[in-house]
């Protein structure tokens, strides 16, 4: 990131611009297509905090304005506004769930996620749930569809509810460990990974 390339006032027009769009619920960032103004110094990291010029965004509020004007294109995420876009830095993806609600039981079972940011969704055929296992050797990690191109990293406790609810049911040719909501199962491990006496 070179120093003609930060947008340093843009931080405060952001803002206002997105207190101004979320007044009615999330702004339509998908309609907007504004002119590319550069990169702003603000990153995501992988735990969900926000940093701005290397320091902690510390006031809820702020953040969540932020996310709302938050749009992917590619691989790059950036803030939009109808008149200004510009990039920021993502570690991993933008939203971290920190809880999962669950309602119903078998094919009916609904599970709602809530994000660190106060988004709330249901893992569905629309919003899925994967899981990345890297070739090293490690714990997967576990993702869910918040809005379209973001993503939100199921915090640790969370998935491990997750596992709890699991069961074991073929799926593209084989035989998986995974959840379901809304009718749709989401494949979490192959059965046969799993110590035999977890196979049932």
């Amino acid at each position: 990131m070179t120093a003609q390339n930060i947008v340093k006032p843009s931080a405060d027009s952001l803002a206002a611009a997105a207190g101004r769009a979320a007044r009615r619920g999330l702004p339509p960032v998908h309609l907007w297509n504004p002119p590319y103004c550069g990169e702003i110094d603000i990153r995501i990291a992988r735990d969900g905090s926000w940093h701005y010029l290397g320091t902690p965004i510390g006031r809820a509020p702020l953040v969540r304005l932020f996310a709302s004007i938050l749009k992917r294109e590619g691989d790059r995420f950036f803030l939009v506004t109808p008149v200004e876009k510009v990039g920021i830095r993502v570690d991993d993806v933008p939203f971290v769930a920190v809880d999962v609600d669950v309602a119903g039981r078998g094919a009916a079972q609904a599970l709602r996620f809530t994000t660190s940011v106060g988004d709330e969704v249901t893992a569905g055929a629309d919003r899925p749930i994967r899981v990345h296992r890297g070739a090293a050797a490690g714990e997967p990690a576990p993702y869910v569809l918040v809005r379209p191109g973001l993503d939100a990293r199921i915090d640790r406790k969370t998935f491990y509810r997750l596992v709890d609810l699991g069961e074991h049911s073929d799926h593209a040719g084989g035989r998986w460990f995974g959840v379901r909501s809304q009718g749709v199962f989401f494949p979490i491990i192959l059965s046969a990974e799993l110590p035999e006496e977890s196979r049932a």
